[in-house]
């Protein structure tokens, strides 16, 4: 994650382009078209993945640069599961291989890290490797990195809402007390402010259930470029994007303070 590389003259075209007072600082990302690239390149469809992994690397490093606060990108669905076994279990096993490779410089650079869904599935060695690496950065406050495995914006509503149930009936609250925040406090994401920008690679134009209710008000950007390709000159692409856009939230006019939102982006 440390290496360092010559700035080109385009990066740095595109970094004198973005305001660095309204870098969202909360983004997700549907790192999708491993596979697709992989296979246009005559290869299996875990170089895609692999390749896929030194691109979120490079992109965690650009977007702490520019103070970005929480990144959440979407790592493996529920509906994943259908795929071939042999690339579930490829999946399976390079999550643990990164991890273990990763974790220590991950917490070096004072990075939380999060992982989102139900591991339940998941074997045991990686569900350790998993906790330990989630109690090793808890108290890291640079930034945030969720990643979400197993994970199913359904189901996180539905289970959220069994529990909000379970503590009505239980007597614990009243229906009365339910409402949008008390909601929010039951989904995985809780403490977390919800992304301002959401990005999608490989042209696909569909969310695939990915955090449905904190993207209410997100903004969508799509690109073409699969992920492997994808690079600092295409995030910032994005950012600058989003940038152009004129954030109403229902309303008429941008709020103008929009750049000086509370920074503290978990609880």
């Amino acid at each position: 994650m440390r290496s360092q590389k010559i700035p080109t003259k385009e990066n740095l075209k595109l970094s004198n382009e973005i305001d660095k007072l309204r870098v969202p600082k909360h983004i997700a990302i549907i790192m999708d078209g491993n596979g697709r690239w992989a296979i246009r390149k005559g290869l299996p469809r875990s170089f895609g993945h692999n390749k896929g992994v030194s691109v979120l690397k490079n992109i965690i490093k650009v977007s702490k640069n520019l103070d970005c606060k929480v990144l959440t990108v979407y790592a493996f669905s529920t509906e994943n599961w259908t795929r071939p076994s042999k690339e579930v279990d490829f999946l399976i096993n390079l999550f643990e291989k990164v991890l273990k490779k990763e974790i220590s410089e991950i917490h070096q650079e004072s990075i939380k890290i999060k992982f989102i869904g139900d591991l339940s599935p998941f074997p045991k060695a990686l569900k350790s490797i998993i906790s330990s690496s989630e109690a090793l950065t808890e108290n890291n406050k640079n930034f945030i990195l969720n990643i979400c495995v197993n994970y199913g914006g359904r189901q996180e509503i539905v289970q959220a809402a069994k529990e909000i149930a379970i503590k009505s009936s239980s007597g614990e609250i009243k229906p009365s007390d339910i409402d949008e925040q008390l909601f929010n406090s039951e989904l995985l994401t809780h403490g977390i402010k919800d992304p301002e920008l959401l990005i999608r690679t490989s042209g696909e134009k569909r969310i695939s259930n990915f955090l449905l209710w904190q993207l209410a008000y997100s903004e969508i950007y799509i690109t073409d470029v699969m992920w492997p390709d994808f690079n600092e000159i295409e995030f910032l692409k994005a950012i600058i994007d989003y940038q152009s856009r004129d954030r109403r939230f229902g309303g008429i006019q941008s709020l103008q303070n929009e750049s000086c939102e509370d920074s503290n982006y978990s609880s």
